[in-house]
């Protein structure tokens, strides 16, 4: 009888074995990077005709990655616009293209060598746009990148897009925060500031900060991580060039109160 039985078990531990093996799993509704939007990296990269045979490192070049996604027209168009008007300094307008930039930068170099043959400058442009995180609801882009064209220094730039794909538009504070909240997610980010600066509550902002009227005040240059606020003070902005950009992390703990109960926050906020 035990002889019998055998092949029977096995038969049915292989048919179970099978529907097992042949199933769907199932998707965790939670997981951050379900329904995200497809995209490509575009690179853009120009040298000056005097580059010859050095690298890009030693001659006027430019180099320039970032993404374009499918069917996001909205998302492209403001990616371009941060990029060609990230170091504009006057009334000059950015240009319409990443390619019309990079042209008109290798121009402008050229156009110095006509005037200075002798010299041995370079200028420098490397700039990027990246996708930091996304998810069904929430796109994360930080753009930024280095300049170089002439003067005792460069400049450098972080900046962020926090982009509603279902609306095709950016997220501003105003759709996370509760009406009238902004006072008090100030109030919060200068203590975390003056904590992180190893300043006293009293302590004026006046000799070694550039706030207006030296009041301690938020940008807004910031992004929606998972943690919380992500702030950037970028170069020049509140404290000398040397002193390099600032950063400043507003926990969701820290504001909680604050926040819409129903905003893009909500994923993060336990």
């Amino acid at each position: 009888m035990k002889e019998n039985l055998t092949p029977f078990i096995l038969l049915i531990a292989l048919t179970v074995s099978s529907c097992n093996w042949g199933s769907t799993p199932k998707k965790d509704p939670h997981k951050i990077f379900n329904d995200t939007l497809a995209y490509k990296v575009q690179t853009v990269h120009e040298r000056a005709a005097d580059c010859g045979d050095k690298p890009d490192s030693t001659c006027t070049a430019v180099n320039i990655k970032y993404p374009v996604f499918e069917d996001q027209a909205a998302l492209n168009d403001t990616i371009v616009k941060k990029l060609t008007g990230m170091f504009i300094m006057d009334d000059s307008k950015p240009d319409t293209s990443i390619y019309a930039q990079a042209k008109k930068f290798i121009r402008s170099y050229e156009d110095f060598k006509k005037t200075d043959r002798s010299s041995a400058m370079y200028y420098t442009l490397d700039t990027y746009a990246k996708v930091i995180t996304q998810d069904s609801a929430l796109v994360t882009l930080e753009y930024g990148g280095y300049i170089f064209q002439g003067g005792a220094h460069g400049a450098s730039f972080t900046g962020f897009i926090n982009w509603n794909p279902k609306a095709k538009k950016p997220y501003l504070l105003k759709d996370i925060l509760k009406e009238g909240s902004y006072t008090g997610l100030t109030k919060i980010a200068e203590r975390i500031f003056r904590h992180n600066e190893k300043l006293a509550d009293t302590s004026s902002l006046a000799r070694d900060y550039f706030f207006k009227d030296n009041q301690f005040a938020l940008n807004n240059n910031y992004s929606i991580t998972p943690t919380g606020l992500r702030f950037v003070y970028n170069q020049y902005e509140i404290k000398p060039y040397a002193a390099g950009k600032t950063e400043l992390l507003v926990p969701y703990s820290e504001i909680k109160n604050l926040l819409r109960p129903e905003s893009i926050t909500a994923q993060f906020v336990k």
